[in-house]
């Protein structure tokens, strides 16, 4: 539908845009572990942050829900999710399976021009990673989103993509801390190996990868109050909003 025929209908044309940064600031908070499995989300506070009604904030919320990242429950409301360990694991199990599937659609098939967009993301995490933890985590999860939408199959990038970000709730909820450095390096190291075409070599990169990942998984858990939550929900309205079309 156009501009002018939303207009026409009595619909704004901002507000797919509006819900989408809505959607997009909750989930940058997510992924980059400034909200934590637990956290509430309270549509007030959300809607008065980024500057949008409650009904924008709740369909947000159902689209962050759909993806495993929320948890919304009758009468009390929204919360980042909770992934229990038997869930954790059945996540990283599917999880490892798709990757390998990636990396054997991939593997001699990389072109110089993906190769080299790989590589360029590989050395903003190597700069996130001296700069910036929070942004370290989002780039280490959008590099396998992005192996995954080169191999022109839709549906196991829309998978990848989902259990990419269920992947980093959980690390928020039972991991570690870690150096991202070998996960850089790992990743620079599967590019050479698809690029060669070696696959039995990038399909055991990636499950040490995963694997690793998989790992560092502990219980590890903190409660936030409100004025927290206000102040990180203002970051991400304002980092997103930086990017919406005037």
């Amino acid at each position: 539908m156009s501009a002018s025929s939303q207009s026409q209908l009595g619909v704004s044309p901002l507000l797919p845009d509006r819900s989408n940064a809505v959607y997009e600031g909750l989930r940058r908070a997510i992924i980059e572990q400034a909200l934590l499995p637990g956290d509430k989300l309270p549509e007030d506070a959300i809607g008065e942050q980024f500057g949008v009604s409650r009904t924008l904030v709740r369909s947000s919320l159902t689209r962050l829900a759909s993806e495993g990242l929320v948890e919304q429950r009758r009468n009390k409301g929204a919360s980042v999710a909770s992934p229990s360990l038997s869930s954790a694991r059945d996540i990283f199990d599917v999880r490892r399976k798709l990757e390998e599937l990636v990396v054997q659609l991939l593997a001699g098939r990389l072109n110089r021009d993906d190769a080299k967009r790989l590589r360029e993301h590989v050395e903003q995490e190597r700069s996130a990673h001296a700069q910036d933890g929070p942004e370290s985590i989002r780039l280490a999860g959008e590099f396998h989103i992005l192996l995954a939408e080169m191999t022109g199959n839709a549906l196991l990038a829309r998978y990848i993509g989902e259990v990419t970000s269920r992947c980093s709730l959980i690390l928020a909820l039972y991991g570690r801390p870690h150096s991202s450095e070998c996960a850089v390096s790992e990743h620079a190291q599967l590019i050479d190996a698809l690029e060669a075409g070696r696959s039995e070599d990038a399909c055991r990169i990636m499950a040490h990868h995963i694997g690793a990942v998989q790992e560092r998984a502990q219980i590890d858990s903190a409660p936030r109050d409100e004025q927290r939550l206000r102040t990180i929900l203002s970051y991400y309205a304002q980092s997103v909003s930086g990017r919406q079309q005037p």
